[in-house]
């Protein structure tokens, strides 16, 4: 079995006093979020960092945090595949985004959490925006609604890198 490894992000941005979460869509119609190989001795930051970048267009931004790591498998080409893909909480400034349709990233949204959450096509998908969402409110950046449910406990985050626009 062949393994993959990868990096990716979940991107957000402020809005007045709104918070948008960023979804990409695939060739095959399904939303979910902006990922892609690791290259030669690449950290996994760094890689979500460049991925999110080349997949939506977005210059600036910022790790805040580590998700989960989430794996699957699948079959190419009549191989069995092992995808493993890292995942980290980024944050933006900028709106404007430009799909890479030649990765075949065919839609850029960004929208609230309840909707983003609606429209992930995947569960693994959904649980790290849960995650995403319980780091935000641990950060004060967005505030719990009254009667949801408890919010999963996270590590103590690292100091997040930055990379040039």
């Amino acid at each position: 079995m062949q393994v993959e490894t990868s990096a990716g992000g979940i991107v957000y941005r402020r809005d007045g006093d709104d918070t948008l979460f960023l979804l990409i869509r695939d060739s095959y119609h399904n939303w979910g979020f902006p990922k892609g190989h690791l290259e030669s001795n690449e950290a996994a930051d760094h890689a979500a960092l460049r991925e999110v970048q080349e997949e939506t267009g977005l210059g600036v931004l910022r790790v805040q945090g580590t998700l989960d790591t989430i794996d699957w498998h699948f079959r190419f080409r009549g191989k069995r595949v092992h995808k493993v893909c890292h995942f980290f909480l980024i944050e933006t400034a900028e709106q404007a985004t430009t799909p890479q349709h030649a990765e075949g990233i065919t839609e850029c949204a960004w929208v609230p959490y309840d909707q983003a959450e609606r429209l992930i096509a995947y569960d693994n998908a959904r649980a790290l925006l849960l995650q995403a969402k319980a780091l935000l409110v641990r950060a004060g950046v967005i505030g719990e609604a009254p009667n949801s449910p408890a919010l999963p406990a996270l590590p103590a985050l690292p100091e997040p890198p930055e990379l040039p626009a």
